[in-house]
């Protein structure tokens, strides 16, 4: 009995966001392909010059991994920007805004 190729590909999703546009690319792919095959088979990094494996971090449903990883069918390989500022820092900073708002000011 002969396999037809196709039938032993699995489907995966290769994502990418930048604020104001995002690119979801399903492909088809052989089973125990790695992370990093499956971004360079997507062609996104010829869409998102400015992506780069060494430093983006990578993640499959939201949890990172590792670019050797093997993937799995319906898995979707989400590459993640680099923070522009570190939440924590945020949100202590409107905490401390609101709390300044919020003061009543003395009489004079």
């Amino acid at each position: 009995m002969r396999v037809d190729m196709h039938e032993a590909m699995i489907t995966v999703e290769v994502a990418y966001a930048l604020p104001n546009k995002q690119s979801i690319i399903v492909i088809k792919i052989p089973p125990q392909s790695t992370v990093e095959t499956a971004i360079h088979a997507s062609g996104i990094l010829q869409q998102f010059p400015e992506i780069d494996l060494k430093v983006n971090k990578i993640g499959i449903f939201s949890k990172i991994t590792q670019l050797n990883a093997n993937l799995r069918d319906l898995d979707r390989i989400e590459i993640y920007r680099a923070l522009i500022a570190d939440p924590k820092v945020v949100r202590r900073q409107r905490a401390q805004n609101a709390i300044k708002e919020n003061i009543p000011k003395k009489p004079r």
